[in-house]
């Protein structure tokens, strides 16, 4: 496979890069960029509609940031050369956006579950938006400390738990480029099916059409079972993979010219 990095890809590697240093920096100094560039639930105070695009840029440690780029390059490489710049940075960007929009549509529905069970119990929300609104200067600790603030000014018959669960919905933010490049993932799935690859565990090679549906098996088993203390937003994944089949297929099928 030609390891030349085509531009788009390219590009995408130094903003991540530069986004992740920035965000490494500016957190040793207190700074936390994650408020401003991650992305928040939509009817969070934190949210912005920038934050549709920018979270793509954003990553939760080394781990997290090391993974996606080297997948990035390594499948975002093969899909640019096949699709052209101008179709795969449509193609990374609508994943982005898929992701984005099918983790927040399951996050609407929990949501909403806990909104309805605490008007039902007739505890006044009008105060938690103000014990919400996050500054880049909030620590978790600070997070914690206003949402237990927030917790003690609600009625002694306040089913807490489904209120702490109401709250973090409105201060934990979704960050990282995953949804995109599970959608270029499998967008090569789908271009270069019989691609053998070479797994890291277990060390076998595998053929990209049987790799990646397992990938995407495994994403969507995890997001239903929701395991206790996963902070994965594996839905974001889904809809990742599932905007870039679809996309991808219409090319495809319609017989695109790959430039």
């Amino acid at each position: 496979m030609n390891r030349v990095i085509p531009p788009v890809t390219k590009n995408l590697l130094i903003l991540n890069t530069i986004f992740f240093a920035a965000r490494y920096i500016l957190g040793m100094n207190g700074i936390d960029l994650d408020v401003i560039f991650a992305s928040f639930f939509p009817f969070s105070p934190n949210f912005h509609w920038y934050q549709t695009i920018s979270h793509m840029f954003m990553h939760g440690g080394f781990a997290h940031f090391f993974f996606n780029m080297f997948s990035l390059w390594m499948f975002g490489s093969a899909v640019e050369q096949a699709l052209g710049t101008k179709k795969y940075l449509i193609l990374y960007f609508v994943c982005g956006l898929g992701a984005f929009a099918l983790f927040n549509l399951v996050n609407f529905f929990e949501f909403k579950h806990l909104y309805d069970s605490l008007l039902a119990e007739n505890i006044p929300l009008n105060e938690v938006g103000q014990y919400s609104k996050l500054s880049i200067y909030s620590s978790d600790n600070d997070i914690q400390r206003m949402g237990t603030q927030w917790l003690t000014t609600l009625p002694k018959n306040t089913n807490y738990n489904i209120a702490s669960r109401f709250y973090l919905n409105l201060v934990t933010p979704l960050l990282g480029a995953s949804g995109a490049i599970y959608g270029v993932l499998v967008a090569f799935g789908v271009m270069f099916p019989n691609s053998v690859l070479m797994l890291i565990f277990p060390p076998i090679p595998m053929k990209a059409k049987y790799f990646i549906p397992i990938m995407v098996l495994i994403e969507l088993f995890l997001g239903v079972k929701e395991v206790q203390g996963d902070n994965v937003a594996h839905f974001a994944h889904l809809g990742g993979a599932v905007f870039g089949f679809f996309l991808t297929r219409y090319w495809v099928k319609n017989r695109y010219r790959w430039n």
